[in-house]
């Protein structure tokens, strides 16, 4: 088996206590790195970890601000050694699975130094000619090696871009330059508190205080952002924007050199002042894009608004809902909203009794919103429940007038809060169509795979110049062993055929990305999947494309460097990339 060059420091029972000297930053480019491993021989290996495959983060020392005034320094050493008095006791204990570094970042999962672009890279078979533009996905990559818990989803925002003209490729990789993470890399430390895998119980609570605390000395400042923009991505009014749902979007620039920059926080020319989910649905027939924003604190917890297709925003329909909920995807039809409104919630008050404030409420019924795109305010919404239905992902809506229905296809995820809380049932992925009626309000749901052919189906598409309207097929990631993903699967919606395509015995992928071959194609599958693919026996990483009719490799790529499994992507063709707002 192959070295991995990357090997994390993280002890294999415990945390340092001594974590603000131990605090490390990954490399920023290779210079650094031999610098680094010239010095530097040691490797810690942990038994609990997925992989032998781990990332280590060099030392780097703490940062001191010159700007800060005596006071603010005072106040900083102050509070630093609150903090380490304060959580001695917490790297004593044994983490959970969904917050132990050690399991969230183990193997290829790990983050991997940011990659300048590489260009001519070696083709294996051929790149069809339609296929030219930028492949990007995003994706979460630390900067620093975690001090204490830490979930997948907290890591810092990175895009992997593939360029591709003809048979001429690269590749390149960069961090998002969120307001976090400029920050934090001028600490030289973690310090925003990661919102899934530290804030629960009492140290959450105290996690949370100690960060205000610092931010009312002055020592950092949260007013511009504390996201990680490391979900989703879209390219929109000529901007590429990388996204989570807990900031503004980031608009990130595809250079001549088809490098990766990130020009800033994105507002929308001063017309988005609140959060946006990281799955905003594009309107392939009017160009719209439709949005919801959702707050864990304070009401209204939901709002949704569209913006036209020159990026002109709508006022915000305020959505009533009793509990903040962990509102991730939705669904747009032809004519409506689709709202999930499911029986994940937060519910931060059980931080202070000691759990997590994500929470499984089994008394609350799910239920689906359907709203009018166009809707001013929610007065005419329909709300139809639908019993023990939590849906991560909606992969597509649509309408079906003659039957009075909306028709969802998602993948319902059992146990619904399996993700962010660890749990002894084996988690479920089951491909659904709910079909909703607008008119007795009831609603049904059946899983679309045959009881002998059912997999774990999560992250995918269906074609994108479809979305909205009735679709045939979904191509799906199949997320066995879970959570590494082993292949995707093209799915009939409407009989449930399943055809499979496996990315090697040593080899797992992520979301595969479906790209249509054309906009006049009479076919719906007339089109290529696009995937990273990684193989743990060679620690090798390539770019997969694959013939969506046919279910055949026409080409694959060498990459220069590892490619963590991430997120979501998108495609932004050489013609609409010409027109990228400068």
């Amino acid at each position: 088996m192959a070295a991995n060059p990357y090997t994390p420091t993280l002890l294999p029972s415990s945390f340092s206590s001594k974590r603000h000297n131990q605090t490390t930053k990954f490399f920023t480019n290779f210079k650094q790195t031999t610098k680094y491993y010239s010095k530097n021989k040691s490797i810690i290996t942990c038994a609990a970890l997925q992989s032998s495959h781990l990332l280590h983060f060099p030392t780097n020392e703490e940062h001191q601000q010159s700007h800060w005034n005596l006071f603010q320094r005072l106040a900083s050493t102050a509070l630093d050694v609150f903090e380490n008095v304060l959580f001695s006791n917490e790297t004593k204990s044994p983490l959970p699975k969904t917050s132990d570094p050690r399991v969230q970042i183990s193997g290829n999962f790990a983050p991997v130094p940011e990659q300048s672009v590489k260009h001519n890279l070696t083709v294996t078979g051929s790149i069809p000619k339609c296929i030219n533009g930028v492949y990007v996905r995003n994706g979460a990559n630390p900067l620093f090696e975690p001090t204490a818990g830490h979930h997948l989803f907290d890591g810092d925002g990175m895009v992997h871009a593939v360029t591709i003209n003809g048979n001429s490729v690269s590749y390149s990789c960069k961090l998002t330059e969120t307001e976090r993470l400029v920050q934090e890399r001028a600490l030289g430390r973690p310090i925003f508190p990661k919102a899934i895998g530290e804030l629960h119980g009492h140290s959450g609570v105290a996690r949370l205080a100690l960060f205000y605390a610092r931010s009312l000395m002055g020592l950092v400042d949260h007013s511009k952002g504390m996201g990680v923009a490391n979900a989703g991505l879209v390219y929109f009014n000529n901007r590429l924007l990388a996204m989570s749902e807990d900031d503004l979007p980031y608009e990130i620039k595809i250079t001549s050199n088809n490098d990766l920059e990130t020009v800033g926080r994105y507002d929308f020319s001063e017309q988005l002042d609140s959060t946006m989910i990281a799955h905003p649905k594009l309107d392939p027939v009017t160009g719209e894009m439709f949005a919801l924003s959702y707050d864990v604190v304070k009401k209204p917890y939901l709002k949704y608004f569209k913006f036209d297709k020159y990026g002109n925003k709508s006022k915000d329909v305020e959505i009533p809902l009793d509990v903040p909920t962990m509102m991730h995807d939705f669904a747009i039809t032809e004519n409506f909203v689709v709202i999930p409104d499911q029986q994940v919630v937060f519910k931060l008050q059980e931080m202070v009794k000691g759990g997590s404030p994500v929470i499984y409420d089994t008394n609350k019924m799910s239920r689906f919103g359907i709203l009018a795109k166009n809707a001013e305010a929610s007065d005419d919404m329909i709300w139809v429940d639908s019993r023990e239905t939590f849906c991560f992902h909606l992969w597509n809506a649509w309408e079906e007038p003659e039957t009075n229905e909306v028709v969802v296809i998602g993948s319902c995820m059992t146990p619904p809060d399996s993700i962010f809380n660890e749990c002894d049932e084996n988690l479920e992925s089951v491909l659904s169509e709910i079909r909703v009626n607008l008119k007795t309000r009831k609603s049904t749901k059946r899983a679309i795979l045959k009881k002998a052919d059912q997999v774990n189906l999560e992250a995918g598409m269906v074609n994108r110049d479809k979305l909205g309207r009735k679709t045939r097929f979904a191509y799906l990631a199949i997320a066995e062993p879970w959570p590494k993903v082993s292949g995707f699967a093209k799915v009939d919606l409407d009989t449930g055929v399943v055809k499979k395509f496996f990315y090697g015995d040593t080899k797992y992928g992520g979301e595969p990305f479906f790209l249509p071959s054309g906009p006049n194609s009479e076919r719906e599958d007339n089109g290529y999947i696009l995937a990273f693919v990684h193989d743990e026996k060679t620690w090798k990483s390539e770019f997969q494309i694959i013939n969506a009719m046919t279910m055949k490799m026409e080409a694959s790529v060498k990459l220069p460097s590892r490619v963590p499994y991430g997120f979501h992507g998108t495609f932004i063709s050489s013609k609409d990339l010409a027109h990228q707002a400068q």
